[in-house]
């Protein structure tokens, strides 16, 4: 097996056939459990980090819409009165 196709699969980066839990576009409905370092919200969809702008640790079933995929992480905004205090 060649160096290069080992060191990508050694470190989960593989991507061929995986697809990721979200999609640009879409909404889902998510709590946020912590803070990013620019104090954006942070969920897990499958595990796949989210950043959320806007959004609080502690916030519960937060309505988002999906900006942007990476292949390690998402970006996202909080839709318009969907969020239930905390």
């Amino acid at each position: 097996m060649p160096t290069q196709l080992r060191l990508l699969m050694s470190y989960g980066q593989n991507t061929r056939g995986s697809s990721k839990p979200v999609e640009t576009g879409k909404e889902y409905t998510v709590d946020i459990t912590d803070t990013g370092r620019s104090g954006d919200g942070i969920a897990r969809i499958q595990g796949f980090i989210i950043f959320i702008k806007s959004a609080k640790a502690g916030d519960k079933n937060v309505k988002i819409k999906i900006n942007s995929v990476g292949s390690r992480f998402a970006t996202a905004e909080v839709l318009a009165g969907s969020t239930e205090p905390t």
